[in-house]
C-alpha cells in the first residue's frame, strides 16, 4: 500500500520498476495472444477482391461504448525467412530495394480511408509457430496510420492496408466508395487554430489555450499554462515554502510550431524555456535531520536558477470529443511542483471526480476545521465542473493529484510532478530518487460539454482516454465472425461499464455496470453470442434471478449491477 502511492525508500521503487516492466511484458503476450486468436476468426474475406498484396488487420475496442480513434499498425509487405536458404545480402538488397510508394486503407464495406504511410525499412523478426522451432525472417514493413471511426463497443472492425502497386504489377483494385467526412484541414493557416465540429482550440503567444466548444457557446481561456511552486514536505505531504509567489509560464512567450497536418487529425507544438529556482537552500536538509515536521518548516528555495524546457503537444482528432494534450519536460530541478492549469470560470461551489465505482461529488471550498493551505484530492481518470448549462472535464493517465483553486476562477490544477527528499511520516528516511530527475510525460485531455446530466457523456470520454484501440494484423480468409460486430450490447443513459470477464467458478461471462447519476436509470443487455442464460448476479459472481434478454433492469442511483451470461458450449 505504500509503494502503489509512491510512499517509500528508494529501494522499493527501483524493485517496483523491475515489478512493472515484469506484468507489463505478462500483459503485453496475453494480450497479442487474444488478439492473434479472434482475429483469425473474423471474416476478412472482403478484401478477397484487391488481390495478394491487401494486408487486413482487426481493430479491436475494449470499452463499452462504440468509438472512434487514430489507430497505428505495422504490416510487413514482404518477408523472406531464413529458412528458404537465400543468401543474406541477396536477402537484404531485394527487401530494400523494393519499389514503395504509399497505399491506402479500405474498410470491410470498400470505404477509402485517409492515412499516413511511414517507411520502416529492412526489419527483423520471428514467428513462435507451436509445432516448430522459431522460424526468424527479415521483411520489408510500413507503419500506417489512419482514423479508426464506430467500432463498436465489445466489438471489433476490420479494415485493411493495400500497399501501392509494385513496378511491373498491372493489377488493378476495385475503385472503392469514399469515405464520409470531408477533406477540409483541421489547422488554421496562422498555424495556430485547431478546429473540428465540436471545439475550436487556439494557442496564444503565451502558449496558453483557448478553447471553444461549438455546442455550448462557452469559451475557455488561459487553459494549459503551467504553475511552479517550491516543496519543502515529503512524499505523503506537500508544503509551499513560506511567502513564496507561485511562478506561472502566464507571462513567458513560447515557440509555436505545427507537428502534424493530416486529414484526420493536427498538432501543434509548443516550447517554453522556464527559469526556475534550482532546489531549496541548505537549510531544508537541516530541517529534515532534526525531523521539524513539514508545517513547522522555515526553509525557501534558492535563487539560483535551472532551465525547464517545458515541450506541449496539443492535437486535435476529426472525430474527437476533446483536445489531447501531452507535457514533456527533463526534470533538472528538486524540492519543487509543477502543475497544469485549467481555468473553467464555471459558477459553481461543487465538482466531480472519477473514484471507485462512483463520480464522487466534493465541494470546492474545504471545511472550517481544514488548516493545510492545500486542499489537492484524489482522482482516477478525470475531474470536471459543471453549471446547468456547460461543463469542463479534465481527463488523464496516471495524474491523481487535482486540486481546484480557490482563485475566483475554480481553476483545475492537474499535478505532473512533484519533487522531494524524503519519505516523511515518523522519522529520517531520505529518498534522493523521489527528485525525480530526468525525462517526464503526461497526457490529459481537455472535454467540453453540456451541463447538468449531459456531463456523464464526458465521463464516459474520458474512459475512452485511457483505454487504447487494439489492432492485430491476419491475413485474407474467411470466418465466423463478421468483420465489424459487438459481442455484447447494452443502452442505458448514465452508466459505466467497468468489468466484462469469465467467472472462475462458473465459466460465466460477467458484466458489471455502475450508475454514476443520482437519478434511477435502465438497463437493456443483449448477448450477441449464443448463451443458455442471461442472470442477475453480485460481486461474488454468484448466479440469481433469471432474465430476458433485452429487457429493462432498473437501476437505482449509485448502484453497482453485475449481470451472469452462461455461454452455450
Amino acid at each position: 500500500h505504500d509503494s502503489i502511492c509512491g510512499c517509500s525508500v528508494d529501494e522499493v521503487h527501483r524493485e517496483m520498476v523491475t515489478r512493472f516492466e515484469k506484468s507489463g511484458q505478462t500483459a503485453e503476450c496475453i494480450i497479442a495472444d487474444s488478439i492473434a486468436h479472434i482475429a483469425q476468426r473474423v471474416d476478412t474475406s472482403a478484401f478477397a477482391d484487391c488481390g495478394e498484396r491487401a494486408q487486413p488487420f482487426v481493430v479491436f475496442n475494449t470499452t463499452g461504448w462504440t468509438r472512434g480513434g487514430i489507430v497505428s499498425v505495422d504490416v510487413d509487405i514482404s518477408r523472406i525467412y531464413f529458412r528458404e536458404g537465400v543468401d543474406f545480402g541477396e536477402m537484404k538488397m531485394r527487401l530494400k530495394t523494393l519499389p514503395v510508394s504509399g497505399g491506402e486503407v479500405l474498410d470491410s464495406e470498400g470505404r477509402r480511408l485517409a492515412c499516413s504511410v511511414t517507411d520502416l525499412g529492412l526489419r527483423f523478426g520471428y514467428d513462435l509457430p507451436d509445432d516448430r522451432f522459431r522460424q526468424p525472417y527479415f521483411a520489408r514493413t510500413l507503419r500506417v496510420e489512419f482514423e479508426a471511426a464506430d467500432v463498436p463497443g465489445c466489438g471489433h472492425r476490420a479494415f485493411a492496408f493495400i500497399p501501392s502497386g509494385q513496378e511491373g504489377e498491372k493489377e488493378q483494385l476495385p475503385e472503392p466508395r469514399l469515405s464520409g467526412g470531408d477533406a477540409r484541414s483541421l489547422l488554421s493557416e496562422d498555424g495556430r487554430t485547431l478546429e473540428n465540429d465540436r471545439i475550436r482550440a487556439t494557442v496564444e503567444e503565451n502558449g496558453s489555450v483557448t478553447l471553444i466548444d461549438k455546442a455550448g457557446g462557452r469559451t475557455f481561456r488561459g487553459l494549459c499554462v503551467y504553475e511552479n511552486t517550491g516543496d519543502v514536505g515529503n512524499e505523503y505531504m506537500y508544503r509551499q515554502p513560506n511567502g513564496e509567489t507561485t511562478l506561472t509560464t502566464e507571462l513567458l512567450k513560447a515557440e509555436v510550431s505545427v507537428l502534424a497536418d493530416t486529414p484526420y487529425e493536427a498538432a501543434l507544438e509548443i516550447v517554453h524555456e522556464w527559469q526556475v529556482p534550482a532546489e531549496a537552500e541548505a537549510s531544508l536538509e537541516r530541517e529534515r535531520e532534526e525531523l521539524i515536521w513539514f508545517t513547522g518548516r522555515r526553509s525557501v528555495r534558492e535563487e539560483r536558477t535551472v532551465t525547464l524546457r517545458l515541450r506541449t503537444i496539443v492535437r486535435l482528432e476529426r472525430g474527437g470529443r476533446g483536445l489531447r494534450v501531452r507535457s514533456e519536460f527533463d526534470n533538472t530541478a528538486r524540492d519543487h511542483r509543477v502543475r497544469m492549469l485549467f481555468p473553467t470560470d464555471l459558477n459553481t461551489g461543487v465538482h466531480y471526480a472519477d473514484s471507485i465505482f462512483e463520480a464522487a461529488r466534493r465541494d470546492n471550498e474545504p471545511a472550517a476545521e481544514w488548516r493545510n493551505p492545500s486542499y489537492c484530492h484524489h482522482q482516477q481518470a478525470f475531474v470536471s465542473l459543471h453549471d446547468e448549462e456547460v461543463g469542463l472535464t479534465i481527463a488523464s493517465k496516471g495524474l491523481n493529484e487535482y486540486e481546484v483553486l480557490r482563485d475566483g476562477r475554480n481553476t483545475i490544477a492537474v499535478t505532473l510532478l512533484r519533487s522531494v527528499g524524503e519519505l516523511g511520516d515518523w522519522g529520517l528516511f531520505p529518498t534522493p530518487e523521489a527528485q525525480c530527475p530526468g525525462p517526464h510525460a503526461a497526457e490529459l485531455m481537455i472535454v467540453p460539454h453540456g451541463g447538468g446530466g449531459q456531463r456523464t457523456d464526458a465521463y464516459a470520454e474520458a474512459y475512452l482516454f485511457q483505454t487504447p484501440l487494439y489492432v492485430g494484423t491476419t491475413d485474407v480468409h474467411g470466418g465466423e465472425v463478421p468483420p465489424c460486430h459487438s459481442w455484447l450490447e447494452w443502452s442505458g443513459r448514465d452508466l459505466a461499464l467497468s468489468a466484462c470477464k469469465v467467472a472462475e467458478d462458473t465459466g460465466d461471462v460477467v458484466v458489471r455496470w455502475y450508475n454514476w447519476s443520482d437519478k434511477q436509470t435502465e438497463l437493456a443487455v443483449e448477448p450477441v453470442f449464443a448463451h443458455e442464460r442471461l442472470a442477475m448476479s453480485d460481486v461474488l459472481e454468484r448466479r440469481g434471478e433469471t432474465l430476458d434478454s433485452g429487457s429493462a433492469i432498473p437501476i437505482a442511483p449509485y448502484r453497482i449491477v453485475t449481470l451472469a451470461i452462461t455461454p452455450k458450449v
